[in-house]
């Protein structure tokens, strides 16, 4: 892989584990706080965490130099759909709270209910951004390898 495209895919690789923290200790506040008071969370925080989950796992995984995440671009594009169904999945759950709008990623530190699912729904957003971005990273190295203009 040459430098450039394995510099961006690392950086990519980064930004994805980062995203997947972030979403995952969100989220995982509010699954806790719910085991306090012996209710049954929602399926939407479980499925958000377990993709937040694979999504750390994965990144750390294809974040090792020795590993030839140019290959995986199909996980990429898998992970990018499950991002996009959670992003769905928190904004369907926040629009009844009268946050504003699911843009509005302004004061995303300040506290209160509002900030914070701002900020699940901001980075599961920039998180199935960066994983599709590695999958184009990908499959544009491998065409690029297949037309035979990229060094051995």
């Amino acid at each position: 892989m040459p430098v450039i495209s394995r510099l961006v895919s690392i950086l990519l690789r980064i930004g994805e584990l980062a995203f997947a923290a972030v979403v995952a200790g969100i989220v995982g506040q509010y699954l806790h706080a719910y085991d306090k008071a012996n209710k049954w969370p929602q399926p939407r925080f479980i499925y958000t965490e377990v993709v937040a989950g694979i999504s750390i796992l994965l990144a750390l995984f294809w974040l090792v130099p020795f590993t030839d995440s140019v290959v995986n671009w199909p996980g990429d594009l898998i992970m990018f759909i499950l991002w996009i169904v959670s992003f769905g999945l928190l904004v369907h759950w926040i629009r009844p709270l009268n946050c504003g709008s699911i843009w509005a990623w302004g004061g995303l530190t300040q506290p209160g209910t509002c900030p914070k699912w701002n900020a699940a729904i901001a980075f599961s957003f920039l998180s199935a951004i960066f994983w599709i971005a590695s999958a184009i990273v990908a499959f544009w190295f491998i065409h690029r390898m297949r037309r035979g203009s990229a060094p051995v």
